[in-house]
């Protein structure tokens, strides 16, 4: 009897044909902008019949089709289209989805860019953007009017960790015949298939662990296809593609993409660990955590929690400034869901354009620190930061 094929599996082998150009075992990489037609009646063939071929890059790109193919299996989707950054996909998606007189509700934990484009942006067009308090569903309730709707979260949460109960929201959703739409980056489809629970509409910055080497800038999203067609037309429209090259490196990728959630996963658990044990620290935000506020839902919703965690440092902003300082693995960066650890302090990388009140609002310390986990050895990792720990 045949069996449904594993995670690994799909990750190697969905969405590719078996016999490919020049009997390579690797797509080539196309980068053509314009495919042709070998007569007037093949294009007028293409125009009415519209049958699986390629005409302008900006539309569609054979590599593009294998990743997207690739994407919809991981993500347990009808469709998944690829855009040019993660991003590109959030803002295509409420731009395609709202108009005049619209509103969408927000969680203030969301991304502050995905809260910056709805609050600043859509505004200017007449659409009404709302927050309501992560994970508080009678203030979320409390939010929604009569007006066509989307809510959009983040789960986990960057960079406090917190999880959505999504089986939850979806339902709220559809009692009030809103859309859903799940930014899952730092879950991934490894760890969380948010559409088997509900959500409309999954998005990734692809740019993280689905690349997974810190050297593509691409987004995703995945959903029903006629949900997703107002999306890809204004994708074509808007032009905010992910090019051949980067569809590329995101296919080689994906293809390590459940070997490396193995050992962010573990890296993630066994170092969030560590750093709760240390007197040094006064706090870790780690879903996989006992003392985290999201523990029970993350523990029903997800087999494990990724590669990234944030805590709190004893002391102030300097003494969280150089511990940073005296880590060996982890290099200072903004990123993620890359094979290499980063490491940053929030107060400067993300929300240095805040006032400490406006920090303070939405939970970001002087003392804290995000840490993104690559796949180096767990306990190269720990050592690392005991090491910097004993000088701080």
């Amino acid at each position: 009897m045949y069996k449904e094929p594993g995670f690994s599996t799909l990750s190697v082998q969905s969405g590719e044909k078996r016999k490919k150009a020049n009997h390579g075992i690797t797509d080539a990489i196309h980068c053509a902008s314009t495919f042709t037609f070998s007569d007037t009646k093949e294009l007028i063939d293409f125009l009415e019949n519209k049958p699986d071929r390629d005409e302008y890059i900006r539309y569609s790109n054979p590599n593009q089709n294998v990743v997207e193919a690739k994407l919809a299996a991981l993500d347990g989707a009808e469709k998944s289209l690829l855009f040019s950054s993660g991003m590109a996909a959030i803002c295509c998606l409420l731009l395609a989805k709202l108009e005049k007189g619209d509103e969408v509700i927000l969680f203030d934990e969301c991304y502050h860019r995905s809260r910056e484009f709805s609050r600043d942006y859509l505004s200017r067009w007449g659409i009404v953007c709302k927050f309501a308090k992560t994970g508080d569903f009678a203030h979320l309730k409390a939010q929604i009017s009569d007006r066509k709707k989307l809510i959009f979260t983040e789960s986990p949460t960057n960079p406090h960790l917190s999880v959505i109960d999504i089986p939850q929201l979806a339902s709220l959703a559809k009692e009030h015949q809103c859309e859903l739409a799940v930014d899952a980056t730092l879950a991934t489809p490894f760890n969380l298939q948010a559409i088997r629970f509900g959500a409309d509409y999954v998005i990734h910055s692809a740019t993280k662990y689905l690349a997974g080497h810190n050297d593509v800038v691409a987004g995703v999203i995945s959903g029903r296809e006629e949900a997703l067609e107002s999306l890809r037309s204004l994708r074509g429209l808007l032009g905010c593609v992910s090019t051949p090259h980067n569809n590329y490196l995101l296919q080689r990728g994906l293809k390590t993409f459940a070997l490396r959630m193995e050992q962010h996963n573990k890296n993630g658990i066994e170092v969030a660990q560590f750093l709760e044990s240390h007197p040094k620290i006064r706090k870790v935000f780690y879903p996989g955590l006992e003392s985290h506020s999201s523990f029970l839902i993350a523990k029903e919703q997800m087999p494990a929690w990724g590669g990234l965690l944030t805590f709190e440092i004893e002391g102030d902003r300097h003494a969280a400034s150089s511990f940073v300082d005296q880590l060996k693995i982890p290099r200072i960066g903004p990123s993620l869901g890359g094979v290499e650890s980063l490491v940053e302090q929030p107060l400067y990388m993300s929300y240095n354009h805040l006032s400490p009140e406006a920090r303070a609002e939405v939970g970001i310390t002087d003392s804290m620190i995000r840490l993104s986990l690559g796949v180096e050895d767990t306990d190269d990792l720990i050592a690392d930061l005991k090491q910097a720990l004993d000088i701080v």
